[in-house]
């Protein structure tokens, strides 16, 4: 299953975000694909303001994770920087899913590591170097149900 959604300028891609935020729960984990500068981290930022988080988003790169508070945790990893599955034993994916909300930018890597419930959005640029294309695709029954509950609020 999966939902096509065309974004024209940042505030809609932070609208998009935020309507995703106010409906994920604990134990969602979203992975955020795409090229450098295409939007990851601005999704991520509306995922924040659906959840209430008040703190200001930045891209984890050179931290790995960095966690924020609102009605659920957002645990926002960019893993960017990893090479091997390996390097992954030290974020324990478990624990941050059992805490809150995980939103992984780069997350190719742990897709390898046999996670079988996720919601994955690929952003792409449109011909109009100022549209951003979304593939929403979910793996799993949760992310499914999640996926149907975005595609209602959208359409």
């Amino acid at each position: 299953m999966s939902l096509l959604v065309s974004i024209n300028n940042e505030s809609e891609m932070l609208a998009l975000g935020r309507k995703i935020g106010e409906l994920v729960k604990p134990h969602h984990l979203l992975f955020l694909f795409g090229n450098l500068g295409v939007g990851k981290t601005t999704l991520t930022k509306g995922i924040a303001r659906g959840l209430k988080v008040t703190a200001e988003i930045t891209s984890p790169t050179f931290q790995l994770l960095k966690n924020y508070q609102g009605k659920y945790t957002l645990n926002h990893l960019d893993l960017y920087r990893l090479e091997t599955v390996k390097d992954l034993e030290v974020l324990e994916i478990t624990e941050l899913l059992a805490e809150g909300v995980v939103v992984v930018e780069w997350g190719e890597l742990l897709l390898t590591a046999q996670i079988f419930d996720y919601l994955a959005i690929n952003i792409n640029y449109g011909a109009d170097p100022s549209v951003r294309e979304l593939e929403i695709t979910a793996s799993g029954i949760a992310s499914t149900k999640l996926l149907e509950e975005i595609r209602i609020c959208l359409f």
